[in-house]
């Protein structure tokens, strides 16, 4: 089983991979969350930002997102601890009533930073959920995906 699954070990417990003897490379990751909001949220959107009571929500969705991907071992168990060279968040409304959160995030280190993208992005999304969902609860986070990465042992491009 230890052979499909980085993280788990020869008995089958869970287990931190071992990165000590990986070299030192440039990683990058971008992840996508896609909300769906409703007519009554949409109509807010105003010069690609929503004014709640409780302040912007794109600029402040993206301060979250930000400090969810720094703060990714802190949620996730096994992810290693890693400073990060790079993290922004862009918010854009592409269709009417979607919005897309891309997470981008790089480091020179041993180890990727997919998970950090990832959460990045979730964390973004779910900001956007809570200060909107004063106006409806019918907010979607459709999808959370890995667009790209690249260093480490393979690359990964799912396109636009």
């Amino acid at each position: 089983m230890n052979d499909q699954f980085s993280h788990i070990d020869a008995e089958g417990s869970p287990s931190m991979v071992d990165v000590g003897k990986k070299k030192v490379s440039r990683r990058y990751a971008k992840a996508r969350a896609v909300i769906s909001l409703p007519p009554e949220v949409a109509l807010h959107l105003q010069d690609d930002e929503i004014q709640t009571k409780k302040g912007p929500v794109f600029q402040t969705a993206n301060l979250a997102g930000v400090m969810g991907a720094k703060k990714t071992p802190d949620l996730i168990p096994l992810c290693h601890p890693i400073g990060l060279d790079k993290c922004k968040v862009e918010i854009t409304s592409p269709f009417n009533g979607e919005v897309w959160i891309d997470c981008t995030v790089e480091v020179e280190a041993k180890t990727g930073v997919e998970m950090e993208a990832l959460t990045g992005a979730s964390i973004a999304a779910l900001t956007i959920y809570d200060m909107c969902k004063a106006l409806s609860h019918d907010i979607v986070i459709k999808e959370i995906k890995l667009m790209e990465k690249t260093g480490g042992k393979k690359d990964f491009s799912r396109g636009k």
